[in-house]
């Protein structure tokens, strides 16, 4: 599913504009990110929890030559489910 298809559904649904609906969606997404690049923690209540984690600098090798590769620290988004989520996936 992409966003403009979650678009589509939500405006069936709500009997609303795509063009505002759209715009809703991509504000609520850019929310999220923003909140992300500070650092926070988003959670949304039955859907899930976004967090910013840390990976540790670490050794990798080239797959070609198998020379050692040092691989920086970097962030990254992780996601955990929740409750409602978990049950209805499964």
């Amino acid at each position: 599913m992409t966003k403009k298809d979650i678009v589509l559904k939500i405006a069936e649904e709500a009997d609303l504009k795509q063009i505002d609906v759209k715009e809703v969606v991509q504000r609520t997404l850019d929310a999220i990110t923003e909140s992300l690049s500070r650092g926070q923690t988003v959670e949304l209540r039955n859907f899930g929890v976004f967090k910013v984690k840390s990976r540790k600098p670490r050794v990798g090798r080239n797959p070609k030559t198998g020379d050692a590769v040092p691989i920086p620290e970097k962030k990254v988004v992780s996601f955990k489910s929740g409750m409602i989520m978990k049950k209805k996936v499964r």
